[in-house]
């Protein structure tokens, strides 16, 4: 079959750069914020006088207000307009910034945090948007694929500028750069075009209640899996119900909310009234394709990110300016790439681009798994987090893109929801699935090893607590040791034995995401094969159901 002739006969108009310098710092924004909380948590500690846990609460609540907010943040945008609420929501996260400079207590400090996620919440869509409404064709496309670049861009620059002051300062300069990345976009968001919005747009506030429940509750059920308790509640559970862990009950009720969304939201589109969200956006396969593939490689990197500075800084007791060094050859990578892909558009598929990309992160992971050792440092392991790096940064942009070209404009601010919502759960479910894991293959592995051993005889083994064997440093483990009857020659056998199972465990967790890549080709196989230049004008011809497409991409 012939590829189908571009639908929009209009010549491509070529705008200013400036406007998307303010959309590329805004990401970089929420970005740098999210990456600099964890790098803060120290000094919190330290001038609030709480302990850690209350702490990471600015963590969470941030998270939790993007995940909860972001679809019905999407509906706001519609009914006030884009750049108006982008102008808004940007002043808000300044705002915040200022609370974590001037904060006097750690009420504060949660308080400016469930700002900042508010603002994000709107931000996340607005992107999406304002893109669609200021570009087209090409510059639409290296637009889109910057967005997934500025994300590596600031977790490198976060621990560089936040590891150093934090370091020769202290933490509350951090929120310094933040306040003065907020003060850039508002400025250049004054060169952004917009379309007014629609008043006589209702908020679905039923929708709204519906999908904010699941995000919170699937949320918070997969980031406590470790904590909590995978199936029994552990003891530092809040609460058991009839002996379970709360965690993998938030689950299923997230689960069950989710449905009921997707039910609520279809019952409205049936009757013709305004849904939160437009489920049109995911009508063909290509679309679901997709939000699926975002769903894996958002998870991937997740993942990486959550094993790599965990054992970094952990197991080595190394500084978070360590790690960012360790990661830096992964995260220039996927920087890169993330900006150059666009190039390719014009000669390959996205399906093509897909699966060659998947199948570079298979091979890179199933790589990681029988180079690494106990030092990252060594050039097999860096040349993999390379590779792995370009299949990533390529894949962030390629699906991104796919959905925002099949939409038309005026969903795009759907589209920048949806795929708000899948990164953050994609996100908390990549860490929390990859951490229980590991912890879980861990403690077994190192109790099987421990038990088979001659040195070490059962009474000694019943006086540690080996439920509580996690990512620990030989010296931590040592410590829990010299609190038993163990000898110096037992000891040093069950340090060399958690040395062992920490490999072990490490090597099958890049195994398991392997073969999560590797399933990946499914949903990538269902991309659309269409180039950028057959892609029509998805506004055109656009029916009830959604955005109207030529035959030949749906095959």
């Amino acid at each position: 079959m012939t590829a189908p002739a571009p639908v929009d006969p209009m010549p491509e108009e070529r705008r200013s750069w400036a406007p998307m310098v303010g959309l590329f710092l805004a990401q970089v924004l929420m970005s740098f914020n999210v990456a600099a909380l964890p790098i803060s948590l120290g000094g919190m500690v330290e001038d609030f006088e709480v302990p850690p846990t209350t702490a990471s609460t600015t963590i969470v609540v941030y998270g939790l207000a993007v995940a909860a907010l972001v679809m019905t943040g999407a509906k706001l945008g519609q009914r006030v307009g884009w750049v108006l609420i982008f102008r808004i929501v940007v002043a808000v996260f300044a705002i915040s910034s200022l609370m974590m400079i001037f904060s006097r207590s750690i009420t504060w400090a949660i308080g400016g945090q469930i700002l900042a996620g508010a603002s994000a919440a709107i931000i996340v869509p607005a992107l999406v948007a304002l893109i669609a409404e200021n570009y087209r064709g090409a510059q639409q496309a290296t637009a889109v694929g910057s967005l997934g670049s500025a994300r590596a861009f600031s977790g490198i620059s976060a621990f560089l500028i936040g590891g150093t002051l934090g370091t020769l300062v202290g933490w509350r300069p951090v929120f310094f750069v933040t306040l003065g990345l907020a003060a850039i976009v508002l400025v250049l968001s004054f060169k952004l075009r917009g379309d007014r919005g629609n008043p006589n747009i209702r908020i679905d506030l039923v929708a709204s209640v519906l999908i904010g429940a699941a995000i919170v509750l699937l949320t918070l059920g997969f980031n406590n899996l470790n904590g909590w308790g995978i199936l029994l509640a552990e003891p530092g559970a809040p609460f058991s119900v009839l002996g379970l862990s709360p965690a993998p009950v938030f689950v299923v009720l997230g689960v069950v909310f989710g449905q009921l969304f997707f039910s609520w939201t279809r019952r409205r589109m049936r009757l013709g009234k305004v849904p939160l969200v437009d489920l049109g956006v995911l009508k063909e396969p290509t679309e679901r394709a997709a939000i699926y593939a975002m769903f894996i490689i958002v998870a991937m990197e997740a993942s990486v990110n959550f094993t790599v500075p965990t054992y970094i800084q952990v197991v080595q007791g190394r500084t978070p300016l360590d790690t960012s060094l360790a990661m830096m050859p992964f995260n220039l990578t996927v920087f890169i790439t993330a900006t150059l892909i666009v190039r390719f558009y014009h000669r390959y598929s996205p399906r093509t681009i897909a699966l060659f990309s998947f199948a570079l992160t298979t091979a890179a992971l199933v790589w990681l798994a029988f180079v690494v050792t106990n030092n990252w440092e060594t050039l097999p392991t860096i040349l993999g987090l390379i590779v792995f790096g370009i299949g990533q940064g390529a894949l962030v942009t390629l699906v991104f893109n796919v959905l925002v070209t099949a939409a038309p404009k005026e969903l795009a601010g759907d589209v920048g929801s949806i795929r708000g919502t899948t990164q953050n759960l994609a996100s908390a479910v990549g860490t929390a699935v990859m951490g229980a894991l590991l912890v879980t293959t861990l403690s077994l592995g190192f109790t099987q090893a421990v038990t088979d051993h001659d040195e070490l005889p059962p009474e000694i083994m019943e006086e540690v607590q080996l439920d509580e064997v996690n990512f620990i440093s030989n010296d931590e483990l040592r410590a829990k040791f010299a609190e038993t009857s163990a000898t110096y020659a037992q000891i040093d056998a069950a340090v060399q034995i958690n040395e062992e199972q920490r490999l072990r465990t490490l090597k099958l967790g890049f195994l398991v995401l392997a073969g999560l890549s590797a399933i990946a080709a499914l949903p990538a196989s269902r991309l659309p094969r269409y180039r950028p230049e057959e892609i029509p004008d998805p506004s055109v011809s656009a029916g009830p159901g959604g955005p109207a497409e030529p035959s030949e991409t749906r095959s």
